[in-house]
């Protein structure tokens, strides 16, 4: 019994109401911000500031004394000032001595500085430790509560009892803390809140590209042969129905450029025979980005859906109905039932239904607090296998979409062709390399590359 309490006792975690006081260097609103969550997670915090006068916005727990004497009082001090406001501390290198000091700024721009703003501030007191931390946290964040932000901390420093002193002060707070290793991590911590949407950058810009060419395709299709050949003014298509038709064609063709890049891999993994090489960096890249690329897809592919629920009431859809209507009255008759048309047409929106459903679910999938509360089989089946399911849903709506009106010489104006018959381009060449790839005498050794396994040289001699 007395062995098995002591085991019990050693993996407890330190459950002492006791905590160290923390300094806070620095009254700006992060710094505030940060002593109200302190002393809520039941710290006791002393403020070194300029003026010791207290005032309504320091938290009123909280001790206010001038930088040395607030400094002598903790062994962990939190730097909550600018670079530019450095200098004053050597004056208190003596009282620094040994102590944990925690840089939380940031700059105006990425690698401001030839060096990190902590590496600077350790070059300003060799005598201390210090630790890079919190400087991805906003004053916000620390108000409002930290379930509306993001819980994740980077921390560096050369110094391990003190980053693992500064890394509980983290779990503390409700935050989770990830160890990025030495000071000289900081360059890139403090990089970080600076970048905007990296990881959208080519998405975006690729997703911008796209819309501008195909929207000049269509207008030159749709707009201007039609006012040339047919005197007809087709302008207001600019308003709902070349959107409509850019949409679908972007959705479907990003969906499908989120696997083209896993194929690749594929392909390069099979000829160099191991999965330990590294692949080009345009092709880490653009693994990196296919989250941003489904859900700009998405995105696309939502927009369809709400041109398309607008169609019935456009003043244009209304008056052909309505044309048709008259043409057959004054006629004496009425068109029969095309079952062929029926059919083709409920096929086109029973698939796009399907689509636009799995769609969505790759999407809601893809979000962190989904996809941390599934285990890695489970997400890979939704996105590899429901993904691959998703694309040829929406391949299958296009193509149904389209019928054999390619194979019409009127379909072709100015010798060019329907806008959906390019987005298929790229789709049906990811499945057929799918297909391809799935053959058992593919998909075996790529499965054991895949494991670890590695095809061996041959050496003649």
């Amino acid at each position: 019994m007395n062995k098995n309490s002591s085991n019990t006792m050693a993996l407890a975690p330190n459950t002492s109401n006791k905590r160290e006081t923390v300094c806070i260097f620095g009254t700006g609103d992060f710094g505030r911000a940060l002593g109200y969550k302190l002393i809520q997670s039941g710290y006791p915090v002393v403020y070194g500031s300029r003026s010791t006068q207290t005032s309504s916005l320091i938290p009123k727990d909280a001790e206010v004394l001038s930088h040395a004497e607030a400094a002598q009082k903790a062994a962990i001090i939190v730097i909550a000032i600018q670079r530019q406001h450095y200098n004053f501390l050597t004056s208190l290198a003596e009282i620094l001595r040994g102590k944990i000091l925690v840089d939380i700024s940031n700059n105006v721009k990425i690698n401001q500085y030839p060096e990190s703003n902590a590496e600077y501030l350790a070059q300003l007191l060799p005598g201390a430790k210090v630790v890079k931390g919190f400087n991805t946290v906003s004053a916000w964040a620390l108000q409002s509560g930290t379930l509306d932000a993001s819980r994740q901390v980077f921390v560096c420093g050369d110094d391990m009892e003190a980053k693992q002193m500064v890394m509980d002060i983290v779990r503390a707070l409700g935050l989770t803390p990830l160890d990025q290793g030495s000071l000289l991590a900081a360059q890139e911590i403090e990089n970080y809140p600076l970048q905007l949407f990296p990881m959208w950058k080519f998405p975006i810009l690729l997703s911008l590209g796209l819309t501008t060419f195909f929207f000049f395709y269509c207008l030159v299709r749709d707009v201007i042969y039609t006012y040339v050949y047919e005197n007809k003014d087709f302008s207001f298509f600019i308003a709902i129905s070349i959107p409509n038709q850019i949409c679908p064609i972007l959705a479907l063709m990003l969906l499908a450029l989120v696997y083209l890049p896993g194929l690749f891999a594929a392909i390069i993994q099979l000829y160099r025979g191991t999965k330990y090489s590294r692949f080009p960096d345009w092709l880490d890249k653009w693994m990196l980005c296919r989250k941003q690329l489904g859900l700009v897809a998405l995105a696309f592919a939502s927009l369809h859906v709400l041109y398309t629920l607008v169609i019935p009431i456009r003043s244009f859809v209304r008056w052909r109905i309505s044309s048709q209507t008259v043409s057959q009255a004054l006629k004496n008759k009425t068109e029969p039932l095309d079952n062929t048309n029926a059919w083709l047409s409920d096929s086109y929106l029973a698939l796009g239904i399907l689509g636009f459903f799995l769609f969505v679910l790759l999407g809601i999938t893809s979000l962190p607090s989904v996809s941390n509360n599934v285990n890695w089989r489970e997400f890979r089946f939704v996105q590899s296998k429901l993904g691959y399911l998703t694309l040829i849903l929406c391949t299958a709506h296009t193509l149904v979409y389209g019928g054999n009106r390619f194979l019409s010489p009127s379909s072709y104006r100015w010798y060019l062709p329907s806008a959906y018959i390019l987005s298929l381009i790229v789709p049906c060449i990811v499945l057929v390399v799918k297909f391809v790839l799935v053959i058992p005498c593919l998909d075996k050794p790529l499965t054991r590359i895949r494991q670890g396994w590695e095809r061996k040289p041959k050496y003649s001699g």
